[in-house]
């Protein structure tokens, strides 16, 4: 592992979480800006997100994945961090499903988190190359293969579709005046 990987993945988490936080303060979730994502600082996650950092432009995990066929950083992060939907992956309760897996539904806070990790995931990796349209094409490219709720996924496309029409302004506005406000 050289310096430059160990500064290079330093940079790209760290700015992945300005990006968040800013988002997340753009729509008064100020705690969960605050904390996201820093288990990407903790030694499980970390070595191995310089071990296997390239550029910058595509995820440390990605890299681990595909060289190894796990990734040891992934599995440590997504059952710390509410805002991934892999954390809300459960047995279901319906004992004659013929799927061994479900997706639970998500609080909105962190739907709205999950959303707002879509967008600077986006802007981080894709820099100049990023357009609004882009994390619901993400969405839709990888839509097939996830476990997600029913609802959570639903509510989580119309926020990136919200997002694409109306741009990131307008779409925080009405995060922060429809969907928090109400939420139970």
């Amino acid at each position: 592992m050289r310096l430059q990987q160990i500064i290079g993945h330093f940079q790209t988490i760290t700015h992945h979480r300005h990006l968040v936080m800013k988002g997340c303060f753009a729509v008064g979730l100020y705690r969960q800006g605050l904390l996201h994502d820093l288990s990407k600082y903790s030694p499980t996650e970390f070595i191995q997100g310089c071990r296997y950092y390239v550029d910058g432009k595509r995820s440390a995990n990605n890299e681990e994945r595909e060289a190894t066929g796990r990734s040891l950083a992934w599995m440590h992060h997504k059952g710390r961090n509410k805002h991934h939907l892999e954390y809300w992956i459960d047995y279901p309760v319906d004992k004659n499903s013929k799927t061994p897996m479900v997706g639970v539904r998500m609080p909105v806070n962190y739907v709205v988190e999950m959303y707002v990790d879509r967008v600077a995931a986006c802007k981080n990796y894709q820099k100049d190359e990023y357009r609004e349209g882009n994390p619901l094409k993400y969405f839709h490219r990888g839509r097939s293969h996830l476990l997600l709720h029913e609802r959570t996924a639903k509510q989580l496309e119309i926020l990136l579709t919200m997002l694409s029409k109306h741009g990131e302004e307008y779409t925080n506005d009405f995060i922060r005046r429809k969907v928090l406000r109400n939420r139970k």
